[in-house]
């Protein structure tokens, strides 16, 4: 089996936010593929949204209007991919109409036909219900409007976001290896794997923490998969607490607890709840995102998360929007490359907060058993849509 030895401890120029499919064609210096992450010049933006106006008018007067619909504006995570957005569209002079779609379905489709009524030029899709999906791009498509959908396929878009199955394969092995660090690989086959799903969003983000389960299951080969507890998060915090409270009696006292979910407030609201039943000294936490790195500094079980910059999504956002307006192709999918942030290379990333040191752990990424997972992923009916969703390796 060939085994990685995956620390990551990257420059911030040397931030590998490449984009992991064929390269796309170059506009003003930017490709969607291979594309450092870092925010173009205004003058870059400028020139595009010129381009752009060649080849697809504006459909309101002289400045064109960019429809982003949210996830959650109260998720750290959404905040900082609008936040990106906003300053990308403000840098190329041209209007952005933000709507939220608050986590729910029927809000997101609310919003869409809003965005049509409008008469928008492009839109910016981050909505979580996939059975919502088929009908707001029937209705998108109908109105000629182009659009990228954040993290969630919509059939007929382009996806932008995650690596699902890479990023949950890493955090999974990272949580793996490190609860074996901690408790020592016998005690660990005693103890309990909290997972926090999200069955709502359907099968490609549950691509994510099929890889969690299947990263940490190679980490502890002979983990028994009856101690697996899946809970459904709602990709809150707060069901996550909820949903932790109601299984933690199934858990016998003095094992070990080990626990990753679908974001950084899921992952928070498992630690809350056990950090509440006075278990802490059992728990080993590892999130996804890496967007609450003050609450992964300040707890000592929150040890690392996969790191997906969404302060970064606007950077390829906006200008993968004008690209398109301008008559480009864009690649049907540009996922994001991941790395894991810990305690002991998070300033490598984000200045703002400082590397610990001795902390973090040097894991060895299974890479054989991983590609036998993505070729599992393949096989499975769900996924007959998505292939291209599903990386090489």
């Amino acid at each position: 089996m060939r085994m990685h030895a995956v620390r990551m401890i990257l420059s911030g120029a040397a931030l590998a936010l490449m984009t992991s499919v064929a390269p796309a064609q170059d506009f003003h210096g930017f490709t969607p593929t291979g594309f450092s992450g870092d925010m173009l010049a205004s003058d870059a933006l400028s020139a595009m949204v010129v381009d752009a106006m060649k080849a697809s008018p504006p459909k309101n007067g002289d400045k064109y209007v960019l429809a982003f619909a949210n996830l959650d504006r109260g998720i750290s995570f959404c905040s900082k991919v609008e936040k990106g957005i906003l300053a990308n569209a403000e840098a190329a002079g041209i209007e952005v109409v933000v709507a939220d779609n608050n986590l729910d379905g029927a809000t997101a489709l609310t919003n869409a036909e809003s965005f049509i009524n409008r008469d928008v030029d492009y839109v910016i899709e981050f909505q979580t219900d996939a059975n919502f999906g088929a009908t707001i791009m029937q209705k998108m498509e109908a109105a000629g409007i182009k659009v990228t959908a954040i993290d969630i396929p919509m059939p007929g878009s382009t996806f932008f976001g995650a690596n699902n199955p890479k990023s949950g394969y890493m955090g999974g092995v990272y949580l793996g290896q490190a609860a074996i660090a901690k408790f020592g690989a016998d005690k660990v086959k005693e103890g309990y794997f909290i997972l926090g799903d999200l069955p709502q969003s359907g099968a490609v983000p549950a691509m994510r923490t099929g890889g969690q389960l299947a990263g940490f299951l190679a980490a502890v080969e002979g983990f028994p998969e009856d101690h697996v507890i899946t809970i459904d998060t709602k990709n809150t915090l707060e069901e996550s607490f909820a949903q932790t409270n109601n299984v933690l009696g199934r858990i016998p006292e003095g094992v070990p607890i080990m626990t990753t979910a679908i974001n950084d407030q899921a992952t928070t609201g498992t630690i809350r709840a056990v950090k509440q039943a006075g278990r802490e000294d059992d728990l080993i936490a590892v999130g996804m995102g890496a967007d609450e790195l003050a609450t992964m500094m300040a707890e000592p079980t929150f040890i690392a998360s996969v790191g997906y910059f969404p302060e970064r999504y606007g950077n390829f956002l906006v200008p993968m929007a004008l690209s398109e307006l301008a008559g480009n192709d864009l690649p049907p999918t540009v996922l994001m490359t991941h790395v894991m942030v810990d305690k002991g290379n998070v300033c490598e990333y984000y200045p703002g907060f400082e590397c610990v040191d001795g902390a973090g752990l040097e894991i060895d990424f299974p890479q054989d058993a991983f590609e036998a997972h993505l070729a599992e992923i393949r096989k499975s009916p769900d996924m007959a849509d998505a292939l291209d969703l599903i990386p090489s390796e």
